[in-house]
């Protein structure tokens, strides 16, 4: 439990409810690597697909205004024992994109 997370909280019933929408907190270490879950193993294509999608928007939404350059550099995806699969961040934001169309 941690209070800057929002697991130790009064308001309970607030903490229960974005538990089960699965609310997922992400920090970036000292290298301004971020890294996420995104879903399971198990999770169909298309579910994958549309949490990676949040996940990016998520980090745009969180852009400083004073950043500028290319944002998100690289993007990785891949299980706790296998090998990476790397992902296009121009067809991240493409696909992004799109589906707000």
């Amino acid at each position: 439990p941690n209070p800057k997370v929002g697991t130790v909280t009064t308001d309970i019933k607030r903490a229960v409810t974005e538990a089960k929408k699965g609310r997922v907190e992400f920090k970036v270490d000292k290298t301004g690597n971020l890294h996420v879950p995104v879903g399971k193993i198990s999770f169909e294509d298309y579910k994958l697909k549309e949490n990676i999608l949040a996940v990016v928007d998520a980090v745009l939404k969180a852009k400083p205004p004073g950043a500028k350059g290319q944002y998100i550099r690289n993007v990785v995806l891949k299980t706790t024992m296998s090998p990476s699969i790397k992902l296009n961040p121009a067809e991240l934001q493409k696909a992004l994109e799109t589906k707000a169309a």
